[in-house]
């Protein structure tokens, strides 16, 4: 009901552009084409309806597309959740925490972020989706990751479906040599035979959906691991960034503290709950969080405007030390930067060996950042904005001018 919902809100068109984007195509293709080649595959091929089993199949079959495309357009329709324009905190002492955002004249509500794509500030933003051509983030996060969840577990009945189609039909066709294979093989011997015979055409058509199948399955179903790991932790995307980079300058500055992520409820299960809850609506109101014991409602705001401060921490230098060549989905970087590539409609940045580079937020396997065009790392010098595998640079070395921070500056810390 929540999708029906939304759209009936919609005080007009304009949301709807949302699907005018090579993203939704993309991904509503694969679906169609995936759902649409089950369900014909099964009912001509491979298990009619006029059995039980078929029946059962076909039901669902069509229980995944449904929950698919209800999530998906839940993600892509109710959005993240967005701060109010002109949004200020209660206290107005806690403005001092808060960082301002020109451009919604508004206080940041803490674990928001603006977003340039959709030019508002995002309630507990985990990423800007190009698949749903909107932001993850508060209202939408659950639906998300449920659409992460389905899409591969529906593909893989579909794969089932493909192969178990293409064997049946070309069994009698062609020797496999499988003499010691044992396979029911009743489906394929149909009385009356089925009305379109399995040709070249339908074969081709099979074994594309089962590529689509396959490969929606591997990538998507690494997504959705990713997604899960940082809900357990409670973190965002950004979060995980500005926890590395927490660590970082407490290392760089010899601090004697240690950084605790405040929104981290202690078990695996109490984090769960924050996103997922039965009646699919998240707890709160996207604007205050819970925080572990201890820890100030502002803690992390507090990071960051510290990290905003600091020049050194706001950019990590790393130097490159192996070729990249600015593909979206490198296989020379191996098998895990391959399927992680970031889905965002943000460039790629071309690397050579030698050059530096500055990252300011990253994932696990990739990093983005700025690349330099000249020796200096002067503020304000030529610079390609952009992503980049992880494991094609490395932090450069700390030397005694540059990056050991002075007796009195770590006093004052």
């Amino acid at each position: 009901m929540g999708t029906f919902c939304s759209v009936i809100k919609f005080e007009n068109l304009q949301e709807l552009k949302r699907l005018c984007h090579w993203g939704p195509i993309i991904a509503l293709g694969v679906i169609a084409i995936c759902s649409t080649m089950a369900m014909i595959d099964s009912v001509l091929w491979y298990w009619p309806l006029h059995t039980t089993g078929g029946s059962v199949n076909f039901i669902m079959l069509i229980n995944w597309t449904v929950m698919i495309l209800y999530n998906y357009f839940n993600a892509m329709f109710v959005g993240p959740g967005f701060v109010p324009l002109g949004w200020k905190p209660e206290n107005s002492q806690d403005s001092r925490y808060l960082q301002y955002c020109q451009v919604c004249q508004a206080y940041k509500a803490p674990r928001s972020h603006h977003c340039r794509k959709c030019n508002r500030c995002v309630l507990k933003m985990d990423h800007h989706c190009p698949w749903i051509n909107n932001c993850c983030g508060y209202q939408n996060h659950a639906s998300f990751t449920l659409f992460l969840l389905l899409a591969p577990l529906g593909c893989i009945h579909a794969a089932f479906i493909f192969v178990m189609t293409m064997y049946t039909q070309l069994y009698n066709r062609l020797s496999f040599g499988w003499n010691t294979v044992k396979v029911d093989m009743s489906a394929a011997r149909r009385d009356p035979l089925p009305i379109i015979p399995f040709g070249l055409a339908a074969f081709a058509a099979t074994l594309f959906a089962l590529g689509l199948a396959l490969g929606t399955t591997i990538a998507v179903g690494m997504l959705f691991f990713i997604q899960m790991k940082i809900i357990l932790r409670n973190q965002t995307s950004i979060e995980s960034w500005i926890e590395e980079k927490a660590k970082d300058r407490i290392q760089y500055y010899q601090l004697d503290e240690v950084f605790v992520f405040p929104y981290d409820m202690g078990s695996r299960w109490k984090n769960f709950k924050q996103v997922f809850t039965w009646s699919g609506v998240p707890e709160g109101d996207g604007l205050e969080w819970p925080v572990k014991e201890g820890c100030h409602q502002y803690s992390l705001t507090i990071e960051q405007l510290e990290q905003k401060k600091d020049k050194r921490v706001r950019s990590v230098r790393y130097k490159v030390i192996e070729d990249y060549s600015g593909a979206c989905c490198p296989l020379n970087k191996g098998i895990r930067t391959f399927f992680t590539s970031p889905c965002t409609e943000e460039p790629r940045i071309r690397l050579q060996k030698g050059e530096f580079v500055l990252a300011t937020r990253g994932l696990r396997y990739w990093l983005y950042g700025d690349k330099i065009l000249d020796d200096s790392f002067i503020e304000g010098v030529s610079r390609i904005r952009g992503w980049f595998p992880r494991n094609c640079v490395e932090k450069c070395p700390c030397d005694a001018e540059t990056d050991q921070a002075p007796e009195g500056e770590k006093k004052n810390r």
